[in-house]
């Protein structure tokens, strides 16, 4: 298929021209012939590699990718990025890169696009940050781009019941308490995470998945699909179809799809599933990206006006599997436009409407998505508290919360660490608001996930005796009263800084608030005596992430947006093209 005008191809600068002659040389010694220098050169970058079962599958969906680009009548080349286990560096100091591999993920997707001069992006994400990584990446680069969500793993069986990896962290605290056997954990191990894949339940990686069918940057339908079914190559094979669609102008680019309306379908999506927290430091970032100011205000918005429909884990009993058979996501976008919670004139990766897109979608099934009529709350899974503790706000998420409301006298750790050792010697009680703090985006530097904390004290039948409170952030598999992104953070001084063991917190829920029952005056007195964390030892890609990195409530990002890449037309001197 020709393309209408050659010269609004980024490609040309490196093909086109007498100057040029070295450039196809490079591109001749990979094996590319005359016809292939001459097609759209289209990028498809994955998170492939050995490093979480969440990307082991992703190296043959690109393999259909590149056949579907080929057939299109695209030049595909295929190059990695990095990817950070969130489970892997769960619990110790590695969890402090992996928010910080999202930026570096976003960032090495503009460098070689723009640096090797693509005209289109396919991406495959597979873990957490993977995935709003990539999407940054994509409306960075504003080229025709198609995401892919590589997919959940199947759920285990244990002992008659459905299990994921949630399970496995949870037992720890149960062995502690002896609730569980060694033997049963050994057996819980080996089975909860039975094929590659992301984690099954609603925790980051399949909210964020859903999140990107809503933004109308993954085709719909397609995230929810387990990681080893043979439908995913048709659907990668498609997202070269799509994407080449998009390269001769029959397309969406990426900020034609995100606008301020499709950040609202997100933000509702995510409500609606009782998806994870770091949904609400992610798709901020991505709104950045495209210059578009969406801070977790404009979040909380939306999760306030959008009633819980879905009955997923953690806070519910179902998967991502489960999701895929009653329909997918198009099922709840369909109720939630039938009920007017969505945008349904914005547009989706093939050019059509949302609300055309899932006109023939099937009704819920009232097991695992509710209908409108019969939903589990009028608010959504997760909100926004506010108060003189965050008055900047912090995220928890209510699905599943048996009480609302929490009031206790705080226990004041200074990182995870000191935490994590008084949980394990069960030297806690009920009551207490344990605050872990200078663990946010530039106090960690990093951001870290608090999982193996929630997790152990939900094993040891504390969970909803107890509320923590973080700068840090939770795991989408974390559940209770549990309340992370506190903005602002401690390193730049914020009220969670200023906490001393004994203050008494109140968490209200119902009514969005989270207090310390401290006098102003009594404030102003120990901020002046605070003292900023101490970072002069920090190097590498801490140093740098702590130099740029924003608050947690504008979507801990690290530039300043709307990056703009203009078409460069090639050297002429001589055209031989």
């Amino acid at each position: 298929m020709p393309i209408d005008n050659k010269k609004s191809l980024h490609s040309r600068v490196t093909t086109a021209g007498l100057d040029r002659t070295p450039h196809r040389a490079f591109l001749r010694g990979m094996g590319l012939d005359d016809m292939a220098i001459s097609k759209p050169f289209i990028g498809i970058v994955s998170t492939a590699g050995e490093t979480t079962p969440c990307v082991m599958n992703l190296s043959p969906q690109v393999e259909a990718a590149k056949e579907g680009v080929k057939y299109s009548g695209g030049t595909p080349f295929e190059f990695t990025t990095i990817s950070v286990s969130d489970g892997l560096s769960m619990n110790h100091q590695g969890m402090k890169f992996s928010l910080i591999s999202r930026e570096v993920i976003a960032d090495s997707v503009e460098l070689v696009v723009r640096g090797h001069a693509y005209d289109g992006i396919i991406g495959f994400g597979g873990c957490d940050k993977n995935l709003p990584g990539i999407m940054m990446g994509m409306v960075r680069c504003n080229v025709p781009s198609v995401f892919i969500y590589g997919g959940s793993a199947l759920p285990g069986s244990w002992r008659g019941k459905d299990v994921s990896i949630l399970d496995a962290y949870e037992a720890v605290g149960a062995v502690m308490t002896e609730n569980m056997s060694l033997q049963e954990l050994d057996e819980l191990e080996r089975v909860c995470l039975p094929t590659t894949g992301a984690c099954p339940g609603q925790f980051t990686a399949n909210t964020m998945g859903m999140v990107s069918e809503v933004l109308g940057l993954a085709p719909l339908g397609s995230s929810m699909i387990p990681g080893i079914y043979e439908e995913r190559f048709l659907v990668a094979k498609y997202a070269g179809e799509v994407v080449m669609q998009g390269v001769h102008g029959n397309g969406p680019l990426p900020r034609d799809l995100i606008t301020r309306q499709s950040l609202e379908n997100a933000s509702a999506i995510v409500a609606a599933t009782g998806g994870s927290t770091n949904a609400g430091l992610h798709i901020p970032a991505i709104a950045h990206e495209a210059g578009i100011k969406f801070t977790l205000d404009d979040v909380a918005e939306v999760f306030e006006r959008t009633p819980l429909m879905a009955n997923l884990r953690p806070g519910g009993l179902y998967h991502a599997k489960d999701v895929y058979e009653v329909g997918g996501v198009p099922v709840l976008i369909k109720e939630l436009l039938a009920s007017g919670k969505l945008h349904g004139e914005c547009l989706t990766i093939d050019g059509r409407t949302l609300a055309n897109a899932v006109a023939d979608a099937p009704a819920p099934d009232g097991q695992v998505f509710m209908s409108r009529e019969k939903a589990t709350s009028e608010t959504g899974g997760v909100v926004v508290l506010k108060g003189n503790l965050c008055p900047d706000g912090a995220l928890l998420k209510v699905a599943g919360l048996k009480s609302l409301i929490h009031e206790g006298p705080a226990l004041v750790f200074e990182n995870e660490e000191s935490c994590m050792a008084v949980i394990r010697n069960r030297a806690y009680v009920a009551g207490s608001v344990i605050v872990i703090r200078n663990e946010g985006p530039k106090g960690g530097p990093g951001m870290r996930e608090m999982l193996g904390v929630t997790a152990i004290i939900y094993g040891q039948g504390m969970g909803e005796k107890v509320a923590l409170l973080t700068d840090g952030r939770f795991s989408g598999a974390t559940r209770g009263m549990c309340i992370g992104y506190a903005s602002p953070e401690a390193a730049s001084g914020g009220p969670i800084g200023l906490i001393q063991t004994g203050d008494i917190i109140r968490i209200d829920g119902k009514n969005r608030t989270i207090e310390v029952k401290v006098s102003n005056s009594e404030m102003v007195a120990r901020s002046k005596r605070w003292i900023p964390p101490d970072q002069s030892k920090l190097a590498g890609a801490q140093q740098k992430y702590a130099a740029t990195v924003g608050p947690a409530n504008l979507g801990a990002v690290t530039h300043a947006g709307n990056v703009q890449w203009d078409v460069e037309e090639p050297i002429d001197s001589g055209d031989i093209s």
